[in-house]
């Protein structure tokens, strides 16, 4: 069993080594060089570009498509229990009504800090 976990750090290794080389030795052999100001504006529709292509994002965007993330993977989980609900009892109902309570509690603390607000 022990062999199993050596496999599996070796791949590990190999995996991480793989990227660490791409990401610093093939990538700056590899990428587009170029000292030209034309080539390095931001393209749009062939006008000047107007002002900085740095725009701040707003973070509410962020936390909306994460709590629709969490409660889109609740689904998931709550589709094959009930497949198999009557094959796993009283234990699996409690357990599924506690998963459904503290993802129900994520929700309550989100709408009363206004992350489901568009805007503030």
């Amino acid at each position: 069993m022990i062999a199993q976990y050596g496999h599996v750090l070796l791949f590990v290794i190999f995996s991480a080594g793989f990227a660490v080389a791409n990401l610093l030795i093939l990538s700056p052999l590899l990428r587009f060089k170029s000292n030209d100001t034309v080539q390095k504006t931001a393209y749009e529709c062939g006008f000047e570009p107007i002002g900085t292509p740095y725009v701040p994002m707003d973070i509410n965007f962020y936390i909306f498509a994460l709590l629709f993330v969490v409660f889109d993977v609740e689904s998931l989980f709550l589709y094959p229990w009930a497949v198999i609900f009557r094959s796993l009892g009283w234990n699996g109902f409690i357990s599924m009504l506690v998963f459904i309570g503290v993802l129900l509690f994520g929700l309550i603390y989100a709408w009363r800090e206004g992350a489901l607000q568009w805007e503030k």
